[in-house]
């Protein structure tokens, strides 16, 4: 599965796109105006995440100028109240695996060309803020997500915390490093050019792999990525000091043809010994292998109608898992998942932190709607609904050192908070039961979701005839 056509499709679904740029609409200039407006939640049940964890039942929190004021403390005359009665609040949850449309050229390019395929970047960000997602991490990076988290900073638009990799890989395509020095020269690059994280991917050399890994350290970027193909057989190698974290359950399956327990344990003791965290990416497989069997688990998903049409268009024509498929390849992906899920219970048993990551843009994996799908599947593999949630909030926020700031919710954080009509504790399906969602202070209620939603999906049922992936050179 990671042969050299991975490469290129993260390089398609970064470069995909929306419709043309357009001004705030008036739920953007809505939301924009109530940034500064102070809100308290009365009588909520918060679940705050700490690593105590103690719910704090019927309590009272103030929001002031994008942070937590206070929690059961005296109220602002001037604030806004939402009956939070029999309902649930929970930190913002965290994306640790995206791929993000942005503006590209798909045709030819010359001189002064740019883009000709413009998005617009509420359609894809709208989809994060109504799941309770508000804060991503970016791992194909370009200059055009720089952007994109610019506009949301500025208001313009309303969406996600976007946190920036570069992807860096051998062979002849991207940001491609084949020598040691080619390696540290883009390590350099990248951090001159504002980018906070690295990702190594399959088809580093070892020299190179080690080498970016080594000048990430000195400029003291944290790395995370997929363990090169050229350490199959030899995987204890590629985990050297500063290797931060594995990007996918099938870094590890892709080094080996024993699915089984011990070879489980094998990797998770390498993990362990070098301090390495893991990302399970249970969604990845589970959609690829029911991909194989049927393009309709992707025409059926709930969420394909929020998808920009030429992304729907890609998902159905397109369709690399599905193309060319056979019993044979569903049953080798299906014990890839049965393969994946143990490594999540052997990962868990050793006490290697795990973070949740979905691979959102990938095909069949629809931003926000994916990471509820990550939760209910890492409890199926042996998380508690706690330990769950902890890995989409918390851990996440510590290791992208941004834990003084988002994670959990205490006085001084950050205002993103989603509030749930249930328990998540008690059922892991319930964070989809969202009643509202602060996104950076802003209050977005489940009225405004639904008709913002609404008008997404009717605005893709109007361009659906204007997109065909078939002609995607021509536009």
């Amino acid at each position: 599965m990671k042969k050299k056509y991975l490469v290129t499709l993260l390089a398609f679904i970064t470069l995909l796109c929306s419709c043309k740029e357009k001004e705030p609409n008036n739920s953007q200039a809505e939301n924009n105006e109530q940034g500064n407006n102070t809100y308290v939640i009365k009588n909520v049940n918060i679940i705050p995440m700490t690593k105590e964890n103690k719910v704090i039942k019927n309590a009272t929190v103030v929001i002031q100028n994008k942070k937590i004021l206070s929690i059961n403390d005296s109220i602002p005359t001037d604030a806004k109240t939402i009956d939070g009665t029999n309902k649930w609040l929970i930190p913002g949850l965290i994306d640790m695996h995206v791929h993000n449309l942005a503006d590209t050229s798909l045709s030819p390019n010359y001189a002064t060309k740019g883009a000709t395929l413009f998005m617009d970047n509420q359609d894809t960000m709208l989809l994060y803020i109504v799941n309770g997602v508000t804060t991503t991490f970016e791992l194909s990076g370009r200059v055009e997500h720089f952007g994109q988290r610019n506009e949301i900073i500025k208001g313009n638009v309303l969406g996600p915390r976007i946190a920036l990799a570069i992807l860096i890989d051998g062979g002849d395509s991207g940001n491609n490093a084949n020598t040691p020095s080619d390696g540290r020269q883009i390590v350099r690059l990248a951090k001159t050019q504002g980018f906070e994280f690295i990702k190594v991917y399959s088809n580093l050399n070892a020299e190179t792999y080690k080498a970016i890994i080594d000048e990430a350290k000195k400029e003291n970027m944290k790395v995370i990525g997929h363990i090169p193909n050229v350490f199959r057989g030899n995987t204890k190698d590629a985990f050297i000091p500063h290797f931060g974290m594995v990007a996918h359950a099938e870094e590890f399956s892709s080094q080996t043809n024993e699915y089984n327990k011990l070879k489980a344990e094998e990797f998770a003791k390498m993990t362990k010994d070098n301090g390495t965290w893991f990302m399970p990416n249970l969604s990845n497989l589970v959609r690829i292998a029911a991909q194989a069997r049927s393009l309709d688990s992707v025409r059926y998903l709930k969420s394909f109608k929020y998808v920009h049409p030429l992304m729907q268009s890609k998902w159905i024509v397109s369709n690399q898992y599905n193309k060319g498929t056979s019993p044979k390849r569903v049953a080798h992906f299906d014990s890839l998942v049965d393969f994946h899920v143990q490594l999540v219970k052997v990962f868990k048993e050793a006490g290697i932190p795990m973070v949740a990551g979905t691979d959102a843009g990938t095909s069949g994996i629809v931003w926000g709607y994916s990471l509820h799908d990550e939760l209910e599947l890492l409890v199926d593999a042996g998380l508690t609904t706690e330990e769950a949630l902890v890995s989409a909030t918390r851990l996440p926020a510590t290791w992208l050192e941004i834990d003084d700031k988002i994670g959990t919710i205490e006085i001084g954080k950050f205002a993103d908070l989603v509030l749930l009509d249930k328990n998540p504790i008690e059922n892991i399906e319930n964070t989809r039961k969202i009643s509202g969602v602060f996104v950076n202070g802003k209050w977005i209620s489940k009225e405004k979701i639904d008709t913002m939603l609404s008008d997404l999906a009717e605005k893709n049922i109007e361009n659906k005839s204007k997109y065909d992936w078939k002609k995607r050179r021509e536009y």
